[in-house]
């Protein structure tokens, strides 16, 4: 069987265990491979183990996101500042005197 390259980004199928992961980091110097499976469980494998590994490309699963519990709304920029929907209403231009959660001292 040919060996593949670990590619990051990459999704392997484990043939053996029928594990699906994805190459988080690869180590030329060091000649490490972080993987991270389907489930979110990580591993580290050194290139001998890599070798001996029966493994084909794979396609990222549609669902790829929940065992890293992410949906879309992770995608937005918690920087961004939240603008209202409406523009029109004077309300919305109010800043309150007080935050909650916030102290001073």
């Amino acid at each position: 069987m040919k060996m593949l390259a670990p590619v990051i980004g990459g999704w392997y199928k484990d043939l053996q265990t029928n594990g699906l992961f994805e190459i988080v980091d690869w180590d030329p110097s060091s000649l490490t491979i972080e993987m991270q499976y389907l489930d979110g469980e990580v591993a580290e494998y050194d290139l001998d183990a890599w070798r001996e590994m029966r493994l084909q490309r794979a396609e990222p699963p549609e669902d790829w996101r929940t065992a890293f519990e992410l949906d879309d709304e992770d995608l937005l920029d918690p920087d961004l500042p939240m603008h209202p929907e409406d523009w029109s209403n004077p309300l919305n231009f109010i800043e309150p005197d007080t935050m909650c959660g916030v102290e001073e001292y």
